[in-house]
Order: structure tokens, then sequence, then C-alpha cells
């Protein structure tokens, strides 16, 4: 993923694209109201200038009373038009958020590498959004009327209007100036704020940990170090900032009044009226709002341009568009071609060109020393990680190929650890699915025959609210055990007809591994294909066939007896040549 400190160039992306696309025509209205808002942004000028010319060397009251009506009217449109204008841009706003947010958290579940960039990658797309309709926006709506309002100027006297123009130039230096001396720091300091919400969201995932460790002391200091390098990033920037925004402040009223002064001096000389004064102060003073406008909100746009660029990134990471063809009911064969994976900082192998061919139904044990790679090829087989080379095929389709939810109707999965997520026990069985009428109860049998299958089922029944037990996160309120029990039930959930399940008995007691082989047993007479991860062999007794790996490398594939003679045959060599190293 993209850095904020890193150069960035102006890219564009079909669900970026997509979705600003949408809040075009929101945008379009709100600059189309800001025309009609400066163009009554006049009527202060326009009254001052008709009061002193007109209604005082006449004591035209009557006149005075129709241009105050005149003036209230156009003040309420104005009011109104300026409201409308935030409306929308809140709308526009909000309709990024319902058309980009799902796209955006459906990415981070689905990219393998946006791991632990969730949470900051949701800020960056909130600092976006809020900036669409912050000031920042609605100043550079203003921002091409400036010119207009310097023309006013030169109508009213060229002098008035070289004024304007000159105080306009030198709140663009300070602007390009402000530009120049913040970015970086800005982007500097949006860094280290990342690292800093990621340590943080990691320590808090670990809680139980850090405490059981007595780590909590240390890791605060080490959050505390994060959050001061942040903040002394922060205040250099807002230090820079804020000279520039006090300068452009002060040199525009600086140059108001002294608008004021040219003004009385021209009228001195009776090149223009009394009237004409006050109005020119006014149309100095709106001409030069957009120009400081722009510069105060200078360092959200710097946060929102890079915060785009973070979006344009995760959406560019390459993972693979799924299928939208349905294709025929999974049978269950599962083919894997030369497939290579990385690690998640994409430094080294993991796996190494790995060739399978698991015929529907088999039952296939995954064994090895720990660090072979056996956890990263279920996960590779799922797709729960991306191959470096190679693929992997479900009855000859690529994973890809497959349209994401049938593809996940067929595969039931067991990670190494749980992961059980915040909600109930039926939700969790159910994978988050919902119906309605017959449908719900339809979904509650299946969750129940998910459970009794793999011997959840009278557990879950003994906690307080039976199915509807509400979990913590991370499955916060149940033991290890029970835990993986849960896991397990989800996996059957549904009737998949590729289960892959990596060390389903780590957690299990002897009563719990019975009834995991007896769910296992059942699942093979049905024709499921399965595929196990065991330190525990005891479970791989009624596999056909075993995988053995070793430093990423397909060390063996064969027959379950095949490969327990030879590995007790180079166990017996290798007693041997300890032992007659031992005599010698």
């Amino acid at each position: 993923m993209q850095r904020r400190g890193q150069p960035q160039r102006v890219r564009h992306n079909p669900v970026l694209g997509d979705a600003l696309a949408a809040c075009r025509g929101h945008l379009i209205h709100a600059a189309l109201f800001s025309a009609l808002l400066n163009l009554l942004y006049l009527a202060p000028s326009l009254f001052m200038l008709q009061v002193y010319d007109r209604v005082v060397p006449t004591r035209g009251a009557v006149t005075l009373a129709m241009l105050t009506l005149i003036f209230l009217a156009a003040v309420a449109t104005l009011g109104l038009l300026d409201l409308l204008r935030t409306r929308l841009l809140i709308r526009a706003s909000a309709r990024l958020d319902r058309l980009l947010a799902p796209a955006l958290i459906g990415t981070l579940l689905q990219a393998p590498n946006a791991q632990g960039q969730g949470g900051v990658l949701l800020r960056e797309f909130d600092t976006l959004r809020q900036t669409i309709t912050g000031l920042g926006m609605i100043a550079l709506f203003d921002a091409p009327w400036s010119p207009i309002y310097m023309l006013v100027c030169f109508l009213l006297h060229p002098a008035l209007g070289a004024m304007a123009v000159g105080c306009s130039a030198v709140l663009l230096l300070l602007t390009f100036l402000n530009e120049r001396g913040t970015k970086a720091l800005v982007q500097d300091a949006s860094v280290a704020q990342q690292h800093g919400y990621q340590r943080v969201d990691a320590s808090l995932a670990a809680a139980g940990v850090v405490r059981a460790l007595g780590m909590q002391a240390g890791l605060v200091r080490l959050h505390l170090r994060d959050r001061q390098l942040a903040q002394a990033l922060q205040m250099r920037a807002a230090f820079v900032g804020a000279r520039y925004l006090t300068l452009s402040r002060t040199v525009r009223i600086a140059m108001q009044s002294l608008a004021l002064g040219l003004g009385a001096l021209l009228a001195i000389e009776q090149r223009i009226s009394g009237g004409t004064i006050f109005a020119a102060s006014l149309l100095i003073a709106r001409a030069l709002a957009p120009i400081e406008g722009i510069t105060a909100a200078w360092r959200n746009m710097i946060q929102a341009r890079a915060a785009y660029g973070a979006l344009l990134a995760l959406f560019e990471t390459g993972w693979p568009v799924r299928g939208q063809t349905r294709l025929p009911e999974v049978r269950g064969d599962v083919a894997v071609e030369r497939l290579s994976v990385a690690d998640p900082e994409e430094t080294r192998l993991v796996l190494h060109a790995i060739d399978l061919r698991i015929a529907a139904g088999e039952m296939v044990g995954v064994i090895g020393p720990s660090g072979a790679g056996k956890s990263t090829l279920v996960r590779a087989l799922v797709g729960a990680q991306p191959a470096a080379a190679g693929a992997v095929r479900i009855d000859g389709a690529t994973l890809a190929d497959w349209p994401e939810e049938q593809l996940a109707a067929a595969i039931g999965y067991v990670p190494q650890e749980p992961t059980l997520f915040h909600g109930t026990i039926k939700q969790n069985i159910a994978r988050f699915r919902t119906a309605e009428g017959s449908g719900a109860a339809a979904l509650d049998a299946e969750v129940i025959r998910a459970a009794r299958q793999c011997g959840a089922h009278d557990f879950i029944l003994r906690l307080p609210q039976a199915y509807d037990t509400r979990l913590g996160w991370n499955g916060a309120g149940l033991s290890v055990g029970q835990a993986q029990r849960i896991a397990l039930a989800r996996a059957l959930f549904g009737r998949p007809r590729v289960l892959v399940l990596d060390e389903p008995n780590a957690s299990l007691d002897a009563e719990g591994e019975a009834q995991l082989s007896a769910a296992l047993a059942e699942q093979k007479r049905a024709g499921v294909t399965i595929i196990v991860v065991a330190h525990r062999t005891g479970i791989l007794a009624a596999s056909d066939r075993l995988v053995v790996l070793r430093d990423g490398r397909l060390e063996m594939f064969d027959t379950r007896e095949a490969v327990v003679r030879r590995l007790s045959g180079s166990r017996a060599i290798a007693d041997e040549a300890a032992g007659a190293e031992g005599r010698a």
C-alpha cells in the first residue's frame, strides 16, 4: 500500500471513479448555488453604494425603505442558497459513503496485504468525505468569482482594481509558500500517526497476553513514543501553517483597510463617489476571502489528497475479480498446480511449486514440522492467501473463476485459530447469513444440524442463552475448546463439498476429538473432500493419502501406509546413525 510520504501521481480507478461520478450532480448543483451566492454577495456593496450616493444626498426615506426591502430579500435568498449548498455537500458526502464504504470494507476483507490497515484506511476515507463538505470545498467553489469581484473593482476605478489584484497576488504567494512548507510535514505526520494507530490496534487485540506477561508498562512507553513523534511532526506542520494563515489574515485586514484609505483619497480628488469608498472595501474583502479560505483549509486538502492516494492504492492491489457466471455444483476435485506463496511482506517464498491432485471424496492429511508451510497451503486452498505463482483449481476452475458466494457455500474452513466474531453463536455458525419467514426456520435447523454433527449442540444448550448467547470480540466468552467446536460447526454449515481443517483437534479433549473423528467419517461417507492439517495425527487414521511438507516444499504425497512406512524407515535409520555415533 502506498505510503503518504511517497510522491503521488493523479490516477483513476473505476471503483473510486464511479463513486465520485455518482456525486458529481451534487457538486455541480453546489457550484451553481455558489455562482448565485456570489452574485448576491454584491448586494451589500450595491446597497451601501446606493445609500451613500442616492439616499443621503437626497434625504430619500422612501428610496431607503425600498432599497432596504430589496437588500433584505437578497440577504434572505443568500442565506437560503448557502443552506442548500451546505446540505448538497453533506448529501454528497453521505452518498459517497453509501456507495464506496461497502466496496472499501469488502476490499479490506479480501486484500491480504491490508491486514491491520482497516481502521487507518477507514479514517482516511472519512477524511476524504469530510473534506468534501468542509470549508475548503466551499472556498474552491467561490475562488472562480474572485476575478469577477476584481473586475467590478476595476469598473469602479482602475486603481481599486489594481489594488485588488495586488492583494490577491500576495495571498496566492502566501498560499504557495504554505503548501511548500507544510506538504511534506503533513504527510510525515500522517504516516507516523498511521503507524501509531496500527501498533495500538495490535496491542489491544492481544490485551490479555499483554497483561499476563506484564508487558503493559513497556508497551505504554512504546505507544507514547509513537504518539510523541506524530505529535511533534503535527506541531511542526501546525506551526508552519499557522504562520502563513496569520500572515494571510493580517494582509487581508490591512488591505481591506488600505482600500478604504485609497477610496478616500480618490474621493477627495473627486474621482469616485463617497459610497464607492465603502463598496470597494467590501468588494476587495470578498475577492480575497476564497483565497484566505483555501489557505486555511490547505492542510485538510493535503490530507484528503493523500487519503485519495491511499484508497486508490488499496483498490489497485490487483486482487482477482471473481467470476460472475454460476458454475455447476461443486463435486470436490482439488488440484494444486505449481503453487508458490510468498510471505505477507513478499520478501520470500513460503511455498515452492507445490503440485497436488485430490479426487472428490478423498481425505488427505497434511503433516510436517513447524514452519513447513502447512497453514499457508490450506489458506491458499481456500483463497485466504494469494498465490505468487501457480493456481488452485476446484473441479477444473480456478478460485477466481467461481462466483464468491457459490465457492464460499461449497467450502468449509477451520483456521488454525477459531476466529469467531462479535455476535451470537447462531450468527457465527450461520456465517452471519439471515433469512425471513420459512427461510428462518430452515436456517435455524441447519445451524443446529451443523452443531450436532461436531458435538457442539449439548454444550451450547448449557450456555446462558443457548444459541442466542452473544460472544465478545474474537469469541470472548468461550473456552478455546468450545470456540474450536463452534468453528467446526461453522465449517460444516451448509453441507460443503470441500472441508479444509487446520489443526481442528489442537484444543479438543479426548471426547471432542472422538466426536470430530466421527464427524469426519460421516463427511467422508457423504463423498466430501477433506483436507486436514494435524500435529496430533490420530485424527488422520482414516485418511486416504498424506502430504508431507518440509521447508515449503512437497517432500511426499502418497498413500497413508506408504508415507508412514517411509517415515518410520527414515526414523529407524536416523536412530541407528545416532546410536553408532554415540558408540563411537
